[in-house]
């Protein structure tokens, strides 16, 4: 049964059975998809919390450029560590001065829960054996050369993934997807039907070109079974 969501801006959108994938990588361009809150960090509904976050979250992979993880992890705890100390003894100076009682300064943060439910783990678990199960399947079919075609599309992608090693290292190209990771679904919502056009015009040549090779390439090809001597 489907259920509607409230998003950020105000607007309502249908989910189904309040279902949100964010393993399928189709699934970040479609905002009815994403839970409402991942939603409203990569599309930029509120741009001071995913400017907050986008912000922090570039600073922390920049250090792991320079700094090993466990030198940016002690760091970047005994920063908010201290902050939060600061500021808990400027709050208790204040209320000595001011007379008041307004009690802990964290403490809307303290009684917030913080267990996990185990549903939405197990939901989370199962939707990522399910794409661990077909990318498994997928990767046997390609390298025993299920599909001729396939597999030479295959280890084109795999060739052209040498250059990319080549040029960039394991940690910049985190940092790049993290920067398309809010940056590329806005685009694609700002302008998406240009986008689609253009990419209806690659696949349909991607198509072509495909039908053509596998007409002039006979190998794999399934021949026909024989008819039965009666």
């Amino acid at each position: 049964m489907d259920t509607e969501v409230t998003s950020t801006n105000g607007a309502t959108k249908p989910t189904q059975d309040n279902s949100y994938s964010i393993l399928d990588p189709y699934a970040w361009f479609t905002p009815e998809r994403l839970h409402p809150k991942v939603e409203a960090l990569v599309y930029w509904r509120d741009p001071k919390k995913s400017g907050v976050v986008f912000g922090g979250g570039m600073a922390i992979l920049l250090s792991l450029c320079f700094m090993s993880l466990i030198s940016v992890i002690a760091y970047t705890s005994l920063l908010a560590l201290t902050g939060t100390i600061c500021f808990r003894i400027y709050k208790n100076i204040l209320q000595a001065v001011q007379k008041t009682s307004e009690g802990h300064p964290f403490k809307e943060f303290l009684d917030i829960e913080l267990s996990l439910p185990q549903d939405k783990v197990r939901e989370i678990v199962d939707t990522a054996v399910v794409h661990v199960n077909a990318s498994v399947l997928e990767l046997r079919r390609l390298f025993l050369v299920e599909d001729l075609i396939d597999s030479i599309k295959f280890g084109v992608c795999l060739w052209c993934l040498t250059y990319v090693g080549a040029i960039f290292n394991g940690m910049t190209l985190v940092i790049l997807a993290f920067v398309a990771l809010f940056t590329v679904p806005k685009i694609y919502e700002n302008n998406k039907a240009s986008i689609d056009q253009y990419i209806d015009m690659g696949r349909s040549k991607v198509a072509e070109i495909t039908s053509k090779v596998k007409a002039a390439v006979p190998i794999g090809k399934k021949e026909p079974e024989k008819d039965k001597e009666q």
